[in-house]
């Protein structure tokens, strides 16, 4: 009967001193991985939005660099139309004194021929005048030795009285404007003839 009473007492001991629920062994471990990920997500957290601040930023800056390289291609290309409507309006303004005397000619009363054409060489001389200014010259011909870069040669003639490849007459004037061509001249060039041959005219294709 002792023994008896010695176990029941025991079973009661060991009923009164169990450890509460969830602070075994087991309990312990996931709270210290429970505290371990909640200090590492503020952290990943932070790294986030700084790499969202500075992909904001980014795009900010490209967006207003696009915007500075579009206002300045706008800018050059305004500019540039600009300059080109100033240097025609300029050429068009040299063009006009040479219409008021074609005006004037047109009213004058009727003349003769010799009058007629004397002021139509007065005309011609303005025009000249006024294409010179900008910047317009005569291609040199006659007495000229040929150059293929601003003459064309319409005919080979012959001769003992001129040089090989010079020119003899000008059929058709070529201009420049400064230094580049604008049409050349077609002259009819010289071939030195020898003593004794007879005189020969070519035409060029």
């Amino acid at each position: 009967m002792i023994t008896n009473k010695s176990e029941i007492h025991m079973e009661q001991l060991d009923v009164g001193h169990e450890l509460p629920a969830g602070q075994d062994g087991t309990g312990e471990g996931q709270d210290a991985e429970q505290g371990i990920t909640a200090g590492e997500a503020p952290a990943a957290g932070g790294d986030l939005e700084r790499a969202n601040a500075e992909c904001n930023a980014l795009q900010n800056r490209l967006a207003r660099l696009q915007a500075e390289f579009e206002n300045s291609r706008k800018r050059a290309v305004r500019e540039q139309q600009e300059f080109k409507d100033f240097a025609l309006s300029e050429a068009l303004k040299s063009m006009l004194p040479i219409l008021d005397s074609l005006d004037r000619a047109l009213q004058a009363p009727a003349q003769t021929l010799e009058g007629f054409r004397s002021g139509i060489e007065l005309i011609r001389k303005q025009f000249e005048d006024a294409l010179a200014k900008l910047g317009l010259t005569q291609v040199p011909t006659r007495g000229e030795t040929f150059d293929p870069r601003v003459h064309e040669a319409i005919e080979i003639v012959e001769t003992a009285s001129a040089h090989d490849n010079q020119v003899l007459e000008e059929l058709q004037r070529g201009y420049k404007l400064r230094d580049r061509l604008l049409r050349p001249a077609m002259v009819r060039i010289a071939r030195k003839r020898e003593h004794g041959s007879e005189p020969e005219a070519r035409s060029e294709d």
